[in-house]
């Protein structure tokens, strides 16, 4: 009997560059290259350009991932780790907060792809990290391209929602366009 067929959206197309941060937290060396590689070969397929940073553990990605979001240029993210369950409850811990704090900065306008392998053993992380198998690096890196393309799509600004900085209502003030109140948009 056949497993499970698994669908993969097709790559998007780009009309103009596309940057992407691959941030990877290298604990399992062997996992972290193969996940690296199935990222690089998704983004490259894809003509999107990208940088690499390492960082210790599962629990920095995001905290690295947000930095690069306030103070850089990129297009988007790719999380890649593994964290394999242990004899104590700091499995859930790592788990649960790398994943949360992914999911915060997707909710927040950042371009995520979370490819934190969490797994019970060796094995099972290695067939999950392997580009020939079941490449969830690739896959990590496809979903931040896919988010990526409907952030363009929308072309929804980054910023603040709702105000406006000083100096751009005093130059309304003086310019006729504004009502000279200061109030926010």
């Amino acid at each position: 009997m056949a497993g499970p067929s698994h669908y993969s959206l097709p790559l998007p197309e780009f009309d103009a560059p596309v940057k992407v941060l691959i941030a990877v937290a290298p604990f399992y060396r062997d996992i972290a290259d193969h996940l690296i590689a199935g990222a690089r070969a998704t983004l490259e397929r894809a003509g999107a350009t990208h940088d690499l940073i390492e960082v210790p553990g599962a629990l920095e990605l995001p905290v690295a991932i947000a930095q690069a979001y306030r103070r850089s240029n990129f297009d988007g993210f790719v999380a890649l780790g593994c964290v394999i369950r242990g004899e104590t409850t700091h499995y859930e811990t790592v788990c649960n907060d790398s994943s949360r704090g992914l999911m915060l900065l997707g909710l927040q306008g950042a371009c995520v792809g979370n490819g934190i392998l969490t797994v019970e053993n060796h094995t099972q992380a290695l067939v999950r990290a392997d580009p020939d198998h079941q490449d969830k690096g690739g896959g990590a890196a496809a979903a931040a391209l896919h988010l990526v393309a409907l952030d363009r799509r929308w072309g929804r600004p980054k910023g603040s929602v709702g105000f406006r900085p000083a100096s751009e209502n005093i130059q309304l003030a003086g310019d006729g366009k504004g009502d000279g109140s200061g109030g926010t948009a």
